[in-house]
């Protein structure tokens, strides 16, 4: 049995760190390991994260985002009629069992359904939106719409 104060790290997995600027017996004496003068040798000193030495850094050669992004956007969750019903349970299908059935992922909150593909299937579909094509489709198959409300 192994008792939580006779845990050890495997041998070599952990290294001593450097005694720097010891004397020169230690090997890291002297100017301990950063040359001689210039920016990195001073305390404090040395370049900020991303210098590139001259050369225009990557976060200034990238194109930046601009105008204006709506913070009340709806990232909608979009699948096609056509694979509605491969997921159903009991003709029924809405976003729980579009995860269950990995067709959407987890993180899914709001769902539309586009209408791209066939519908042979009578289907009882609950979505936020419904393209009107994908609404067509649903109810000539015999299938039901149900419009859920949107709740951030």
């Amino acid at each position: 049995m192994v008792r939580l104060n006779e845990l050890r790290p495997d041998r070599g997995a952990r290294r001593a760190s450097k005694r720097l600027g010891r004397g020169h017996a230690s090997g890291q004496g002297q100017q301990a390991g950063r040359g001689h003068k210039g920016q990195g040798s001073r305390a404090g000193g040395g370049v900020y994260t991303g210098h590139e030495g001259g050369q225009k850094p990557l976060y200034k050669r990238t194109p930046k985002l601009r105008g204006f992004r709506p913070a009340d956007r709806i990232a909608y969750t979009v699948v096609n009629v056509g694979k509605l019903a491969a997921a159903a349970k009991d003709g029924a299908v809405n976003l729980a069992v579009l995860i269950e059935a990995g067709v959407v992922r987890k993180s899914a909150k709001f769902l539309k359904v586009l209408g791209g593909g066939e519908v042979q299937a009578a289907l009882t579909v609950q979505a936020h939106a419904f393209s009107e094509s994908a609404k067509a489709k649903l109810q000539k198959a015999g299938g039901a719409v149900q419009t859920l409300q949107i709740v951030k």
